[in-house]
């Protein structure tokens, strides 16, 4: 019989702002890369430096940190590797998420203080796979995207007990097999398979004829277009209690690549959903809502109660809010000192979010700058400015309104 387990929440961290958001907002572990052999080269990553400074922040807020080493490396980059592994186990790091059984070895070897940690990339997709990797040493599997409850509750009830599976709940999903793909090589010289994806599977494509050079001719799948390839983004906020219930150890949110506000507000509502459903608590539809306020493509299921299916309309993203401000302090009376990221005004229709700050909305009252001049609008992103707020927030709390409002 499967056990309930309670899942660790492992959210995304690019750079160090976005580890302060996760952090803030209730992860219980982040995931992260150096400036080499991690798998999204177009976060922003951190030097040897920031590293040793994020874990030691991460720690202090009793936050676990796992660092990707997951890049299938060529030859003649194994040389570095030594280095980089020592340098991960110096800098106190809790796990490394592997992919390459070399690269495995040799964190093994370099790195005995960090467990290991098979990454997605490997497609373990069955029980055998599973508890070979653990046999050889590892302490969890990432398993498979493309697999079902049922078979996860198989290999689950298969492997030794002591091997933790972690699965992922939130964010963009591949058209290929695990991120096994070759088609951005192919078409823009960047590898996936190397963390520089283009995603030409969101492309919408058309024919031309060879003695047509220029004219374009659309292929249509059916009535709505070409999108054949397009992959809707999961979202496992509504059937977090079937992810315990299948003896899961740790969901893991995708999003290195993405903002610090989408790193926050995913975080914060599986954090409190998680509890919540743990807690055997009615689960507050608001959180749920939480989901749609990120910039994200159509949401699915996953793989996990049969095929996903594609949305062929468009490849464009759902972005129907926008984050105007962050909250940098507010004392006890709610004097909030922010810092402008978006145009707002005196009379808006705002919300505010923050760290276990249910969202709220108000009106904007008269905005004053640091000098304490009163404003009726803040332009200029990057300036500090003060506002009167009905109740405090912490630190890190984002005002936000519909996205519309900006193009005034």
């Amino acid at each position: 019989m499967t056990v309930r387990r309670k899942c660790e929440l492992l959210a995304p961290a690019g750079d160090m702002e976005k580890l302060k958001m996760a952090v803030a907002y209730g992860a219980d572990a982040v995931y992260l890369a150096g400036t080499s052999f991690g798998m999204r080269a177009f976060a922003g990553n951190f030097t040897p430096e920031e590293l040793r400074e994020a874990v030691r922040f991460a720690h202090a807020n009793g936050v676990r940190v796992h660092v990707t080493v997951n890049t299938m490396p060529r030859g003649d980059e194994l040389k570095r590797l030594p280095e980089h592994l020592e340098n991960l186990n110096d800098a106190c790091v809790d796990a490394l998420i592997l992919a390459d059984l070399g690269v495995f070895t040799m964190a093994g070897r370099y790195a005995p203080g960090c467990e290991r940690h098979v990454s997605t990339q490997q497609s373990v997709a069955n029980a055998a796979c599973a508890q070979a990797w653990h046999d050889l040493g590892a302490k969890r599997v990432v398993l498979a995207r493309e697999l079902s409850l049922d078979e996860i509750r198989t290999i689950r009830s298969e492997v030794s007990p002591e091997l933790e599976l972690e699965t992922f709940a939130h964010g963009a999903m591949c058209v290929s097999y695990s991120g096994r793909c070759l088609l951005s090589n192919y078409m823009t010289g960047r590898d996936s398979n190397r963390g520089e994806c283009a995603q030409p599977c969101r492309y919408q494509y058309a024919l031309m004829e060879e003695k047509r050079p220029g004219e374009y001719f659309p292929v249509f799948e059916d009535e709505k277009g070409t999108y054949i390839m397009n992959s809707r983004d999961m979202c496992m906020i509504d059937h977090l209690d079937d992810l315990m219930d299948a003896g899961i150890d740790c969901i893991k949110l995708e999003g290195r690549a993405k903002s610090e506000y989408y790193a926050a507000i995913v975080t914060g509502a599986y954090r409190h959903v998680l509890d919540e459903v743990w807690a055997g608590e009615p689960v507050d539809p608001v959180w749920r809502d939480e989901v749609e306020h990120v910039s994200h493509r159509h949401y699915s299921t996953g793989f996990y109660y049969g095929e996903p299916g594609q949305f062929t309309e468009d490849a464009r993203y759902i972005r129907e809010w926008q984050v105007v401000a962050v909250a940098e302090s507010c004392d006890a009376d709610g004097n909030a000192v922010l810092s402008l990221r978006n145009k707002f005004a005196r009379g808006d229709t705002v919300e505010l979010v923050g760290p276990d700050c249910r969202p709220f909305a108000m009106t904007v009252p008269e905005l004053y700058d640091m000098d304490g001049a009163a404003r009726d609008e803040i332009r200029t992103p990057g300036t500090r400015f003060r506002m009167k707020l009905p109740c405090p927030v912490p630190p890190l709390s984002f005002v936000r309104h519909a996205a519309e409002l900006s193009g005034r």
